[in-house]
């Protein structure tokens, strides 16, 4: 009797512990978002019958697997009788129903406007999304909207989400009709006429009151709706895609590409996203809008839901609604937190790893192999630049988002160099970059990463990516440096300051980096950054360069 209480003892222990520790891990968060949209001008073939079926689909499977999941209705999906009946059912389970904010002509109309658009829903960005309207417009496209879904669910949307939205519009949402959480699409460069291009790389942030895609530094200076990017990019290939191309590829966990699709990938992006180090928390959004059918969608959706499953099952995610995450969020964080994405797998198979750190000062991503590690891309963010939509309509059929660069790997590259921050050692007088044998990555606490590079001659260099700075500590015999690189026929559109500030300027306002420690030299296109007595620290925070 003795022995079997000791047993059940130990056993209620470990059980307590094990549960206790997965507790304590960064939490893993999934938002199901599907987004609804009413017809489909660009193929005949997609009725609005078939755009229905498809959303009936995509609750059967939600119901299958007993998840809760989100769905943003466009104005004239929310006015379909269809529509609401079955999100009415599926409400009662749990699951939220909220806005997708694409302007149509049903929508335009009813606020009393002109419509512009070839087609009632029309994708160009001047037509289909708020930057093309006023901001007096966007108000009224917000009242006409909030009312009418209050007139149908009986409250406002608490998430209210878009490809892109602007900070004016967020700001009015938030103030006058009290939304919760938003969602926005991932970084890409010019894909379908959209950039979002620099800003906080994946997760969550609060963004300026000044500009709905850059992340603000200060309470004061942020709208408190965390928006949440979307769609779950391939951490180490959608940067690099279509480089050289107007417009890039995607490399998504939607289901309707052939990452999405293919299970290997699919579980090496969940093992980067649920498995692999980070701080904060971990978050992806599974989904996709009903325009690309339940044929198109299907297959993708039956590799990923079962593999959810499991995981929630095991306690290793948390499936959130988009309300429920940005209530956690806003509680949890009185301003954007330090995040980060690990990928220590390759689908590819290519050897290549990949570190994405972010905070409300900056973002940074390491890329390595088994030969190479390097700076891909530093991205500072500044809450005083004003977004060109803030206060008048964008004109083109396209628009842009940008934020401050120190390192862009994809703008200054070419497909034969690569533009980057490499590491040097200095041999007998030569430069020659540094060969890596290992990287190990961990988390220092709730807001550090740090990699720890051991190179092929035993030397060592230890990175630490903290909210305001980068410190960079090498261990070796031989003097070495860190050297922005960029590809021949580019411009670098930086200069050094002083001895120890690398500068630049977006929208008339400077912004840059200064060492702390070590100092910073130029020469045409390279710049150098020199450590100091081995150490070299990049504060990322300063935003005084006048």
């Amino acid at each position: 009797m003795m022995k079997l209480f000791f047993s059940i003892t130990i056993l209620l222990f470990l059980a307590v512990t094990n549960g206790t520790a997965k507790n304590n891990h960064p939490p893993r968060i999934v938002n199901i978002i599907n987004f609804i949209r009413q017809l489909e001008p660009r193929d005949n073939n997609i009725t609005e019958d078939v755009l229905y079926e498809t959303v009936c689909e995509q609750v059967k499977l939600l119901k299958k697997y007993n998840m809760r999941g989100t769905f943003l209705l466009q104005y004239d999906a929310l006015i379909n009788p269809r529509y609401q009946s079955l999100l009415k059912e599926e409400m009662k389970r749990g699951t939220e129903v909220g806005g997708w904010w694409e302007i149509t002509q049903p929508h335009v109309e009813a606020v009393g406007l002109k419509w512009r658009g070839r087609y009632p829903w029309d994708w160009h960005a001047d037509v289909g999304f708020a930057v093309g309207y006023t901001p007096e417009e966007r108000e009224k496209l917000v009242d006409v909207y909030m009312e009418k879904f209050k007139e149908i669910f009986g409250k406002y949307p608490a998430s209210v989400g878009s490809w892109f939205i602007d900070a004016h519009t967020l700001r009015y949402m938030y103030e006058k009709y009290g939304i919760v959480s938003s969602c926005t699409c991932r970084d890409q460069y010019g894909t379908d006429g959209y950039t979002l291009w620099g800003g906080y790389w994946n997760q969550a942030y609060y963004p300026s009151r000044l500009n709905g895609y850059m992340p603000a530094q200060t309470k004061e200076g942020q709208i408190p709706v965390p928006v949440f990017r979307m769609l779950g990019s391939d951490p180490i290939y959608q940067y690099d895609t279509s480089l050289g191309e107007s417009a890039q590829g995607v490399i998504t966990l939607e289901p309707v590409w052939e990452a999405g699709r293919n299970e290997k990938w699919v579980r090496y992006f969940f093992k980067s996203i649920f498995e692999d180090p980070c701080i904060g928390f971990n978050y992806t959004q599974v989904g996709q809008e009903n325009s690309f059918t339940w044929a198109g969608i299907k297959k993708g959706l039956g590799v990923q839901f079962p593999l959810l499953d499991s995981l929630a099952q095991a306690g290793d995610i948390q499936i959130k609604t988009l309300e429920e995450a940005g209530r956690w969020f806003k509680k949890k964080y009185p301003v954007t937190p330090p995040t980060s994405v690990t990928a220590l797998t390759d689908a590819q198979d290519n050897g290549n790893r990949t570190v994405w750190f972010n905070s409300r000062f900056y973002r940074t991503n390491l890329l390595w192999n088994d030969y190479s590690i390097r700076f891909r891309d530093i991205h500072l963010f500044d809450e005083r630049i004003e977004s060109d939509y803030l206060k008048r309509r964008g004109t083109s059929n396209q628009c842009v988002f940008t934020t401050c660069p120190i390192v862009d790997g994809f703008l200054w590259s070419t497909p034969k160099e690569y533009a980057a921050i490499r590491f040097y050692t200095i041999k007998n007088g030569a430069e020659k970059e540094v060969t890596i044998k290992n990287v190990e990555v961990k988390t220092v606490n709730d807001s550090k990463m740090q990699l720890r590079c051991v190179a092929t001659d035993q030397s060592a260099y230890t990175i630490t990516l903290s909210e305001r700075e980068i410190k960079i500590e090498g261990k070796t015999s031989n003097p070495w440096k860190l050297k922005l690189e960029i590809a021949t026929g580019k411009t670098l559109p930086l200069k050094v300051k002083g001895n120890n500030s690398l500068t630049g300027e977006l929208k008339g306002i400077s912004y840059g980096i200064v060492c702390l420690k070590g100092n910073v030299k130029q020469s045409g296109n390279t710049v150098s950054l020199n450590p100091e007595n081995n150490r070299l620290i990049i504060d990322c925070s300063s935003r005084d360069f006048k």
